[in-house]
């Protein structure tokens, strides 16, 4: 049984609901979209206010790790994947 994003690792209720609100709902979802897809429809929807560290923190609860233990090259491929981050 697919887990609630708020049940997720790093991420909050608010994360939860932004994420709803671009029809990811749950964890099977989100896994199915990706962390890139899933911050992309994030900044789409909600500009300014996603921030790199929303992608940092969704694929790390995709991993069940802490948000801050990813390792630099992660993190690199991560950017790199979603291209140029303001």
């Amino acid at each position: 049984m697919s887990r609630s994003l708020a049940d997720m690792r790093n991420l909050g209720s608010t994360t939860a609901r932004m994420l709803m609100e671009v029809d990811i709902a749950d964890e099977d979802s989100l896994r199915v979209v990706g962390a890139v897809e899933a911050w992309h429809r994030l900044k789409f929807r909600f500009g300014s206010h996603v921030t790199i560290i929303a992608l940092y923190a969704m694929e790390a609860a995709l991993q069940d790790c802490d948000w801050r233990k990813l390792d630099a090259g992660s993190k690199a491929r991560l950017q790199g994947e979603v291209g140029r981050v303001s």
